[in-house]
């Protein structure tokens, strides 16, 4: 039976910051989540009919009788020197947490993966389908301390509808599911929410659109953490079926601006600027990134690049607009934007220059898929990872096919990510497509299944560390499919049953999340680190060690 190699946490640090015993069964597969603020919700734990299983059929342990967890940990503190070699937590992520990120050190023995479902939660009544990714981001005052930090347990927030009606965003605690609250203004439910402090004042809002989930006309409005509108811009777009949100402080003075699709706006709610896009995508998203090297971020649509004030700094009408990327791809110290679009692969590089056009590593068609970029094989260097309709490919940097694995999505435009459980420098593969959550192994062999229904909007696995235990789990959501009937719970939460497995950063906060887009209590960065000089990694969530992050070595 194919297993992963897990990390052991003997010595991770353990953090008094708050009473465990306060946040619910965070060590029973059986904990469940009722009432919340608004009532309504429904939450299981792993059910029998609800689990997770290897590719040989095994039904994974009940947490409950396998001793559970040993207690909330974090990986908040450094070695001092002192006797008890932990210097006191900090439940402030620090500014330059991402300058010298470090090669991780954890690692797993052997034979130690034993999947659990931690938890899972059905939407209030009929509105229970979930077609767009989870974010995680700290929300909520857990802890009682009077403050949101990161002592406090992580929350993910959902957006949830009864599909085609309106969506409404639920925000739910991350050990146990527990409903938070449901937020009553209607949200489109097709564009991917963001989640960051866009206002300075230390905590994370929601940014989201209003407006019909296909077709539009879509505008943007924000949320304070509590769900109060913050404010709402009139600006709106037309969408065919939908797309994401990013934040980033595009021209680095302290203040966050906001992009969906063609539209910017600033951190008030102000319209920036409408920028320049002609063609109109089934599945939208943007990047940030700075492409020029002149220390500010252009705003990436696919083939195109703009500058933070809205001019073009390249443009290419003569291609199809897909999902971008922004990745080292070739070994200097520039950036490539990978595009994946309908008709194939295309790859730019910094100025726009097209590399390579409408590749097909594999064969294969319908490429419009979001792409994963991460060390998928040891060797030290990012390889990308993407779908084409039935076969989820991963290939290096010159297309050769490193491996491919049978999956089922020709109907629309599911995702991945990966993580490197284990902390070998091999990070496992995840990929959810019309039926199944799959995770798979450096050689693109299954290690697990676990069952969902989807039409595959813009939703993907995330990796983080929910529950602040200092191991990651998998967040995966559900809706009804193409066979209107949903089979799956609207959101399953998946760990290794006795919380073995690496940390993960307690964050994951847009479509396009790269690590260094965002610090983990929910801060954007004024000068964000160029993530192709380190991590190299995009859709990914990185390990932390000591409350900073670490890249795992090759």
């Amino acid at each position: 039976m194919p297993r992963f190699r897990l990390a052991s946490f003997a010595a991770l640090l353990v953090s008094s910051c708050f009473d465990p015993q306060s946040q619910g069964e965070v060590g029973s597969a059986s904990a469940t989540a009722s009432g919340g603020t608004s009532g309504g919700g429904s939450s299981s734990g792993a059910s029998e009919g609800t689990s997770a299983s290897t590719t040989a059929g095994t039904t994974v342990a009940d947490s409950s009788s396998s001793g559970g967890t040993d207690g909330t940990k974090f990986d908040l503190g450094i070695d001092d020197g002192s006797s008890t070699g932990v210097a006191p937590p900090s439940c402030k992520a620090s500014e330059d947490d991402m300058n010298d990120i470090g090669d991780c050190t954890e690692h797993s023995p052997p034979d130690s993966f034993e999947p659990d479902v931690q938890w899972s939660w059905d939407g209030p009544g009929a509105e229970r389908e979930s077609l767009v990714t989870p974010l995680v981001v700290n929300l909520t005052d857990d802890n009682a301390d009077g403050e949101i930090d990161l002592c406090d347990i992580p929350d993910i927030v959902v957006t949830v509808t009864q599909f085609p009606n309106d969506g409404h965003i639920y925000v739910l605690d991350g050990a146990s599911g527990s409903e938070h609250m449901m937020i009553p203004t209607a949200v489109t439910w097709s564009i991917n929410p963001a989640v960051g402090d866009i206002d300075g004042d230390g905590i994370p809002e929601i940014v989201a659109a209003t407006g019909p989930g296909f077709g539009g006309p879509s505008a943007l409005i924000a949320f304070e953490h509590d769900g109060s509108v913050k404010w709402q811009n009139p600006t709106t777009i037309s969408h065919s079926q939908g797309g994401a949100i990013t934040l980033a402080d595009l021209d680095n003075d302290g203040d966050v601006e906001i992009s969906m699709d063609r539209v910017l706006v600033d951190h008030q709610g102000n319209t920036i600027t409408t920028l320049a896009e002609t063609q109109v995508a089934d599945n939208f998203t943007t990047v940030a990134a700075d492409l020029d090297g002149d220390g500010d971020l252009e705003v990436v649509i696919g083939p195109n690049a703009y500058h933070h004030d809205g001019s073009v700094y390249f443009s290419n009408p003569q291609l199809e607009r897909g999902f971008a990327q922004v990745a080292n791809l070739d070994g200097d110290a520039q950036p490539e934007v990978l595009i994946t679009s309908y008709a194939g692969i295309t790859v730019l590089d910094h100025t726009g220059a097209v590399v390579a056009q409408n590749q097909a590593p594999g064969g294969g068609f319908s490429w419009f898929r979001p792409a994963t970029v991460h060390d998928f094989d040891g060797d030290n260097v990012s390889e990308v990872a993407t779908s084409s309709a039935n076969s989820y490919v991963m290939f290096e940097s010159d297309f050769t096919v490193g491996w491919s694995a049978v999956v089922a999505d020709g109907s629309g435009w599911a995702g991945g990510t990966a993580f490197d459980f284990d902390g070998n420098g091999v990070a496992e593969a995840m990929y959810a497509d019309e039926t199944n959550l799959w995770v798979f192994d450096g050689a693109g062999q299954p290690l697990l299944s676990v069952p969902r229904s989807a039409k595959t909007l813009s939703e993907y696995p995330v990796v983080a560390d929910v529950d602040n235990d200092g191991s990651a789990e998998i967040v995966v959501v559900s809706d009804s499919g193409f066979q209107n009937m949903q089979t799956a719970p609207t959101v399953q939460v998946i760990r290794d049953v006795r919380d073995r497995w690496i940390q993960a950063r307690r964050i994951w906060n847009q479509h396009t999340y790269h690590v260094t887009n965002v610090l983990e209590d929910g801060r954007i960065p004024m000068m964000e680190k160029p993530w192709w000089n380190n991590l190299n990694t995009f859709r990914t969530n990185s390990q932390i060690e000591g409350g900073m992050i670490c890249d795992p070595p090759g």
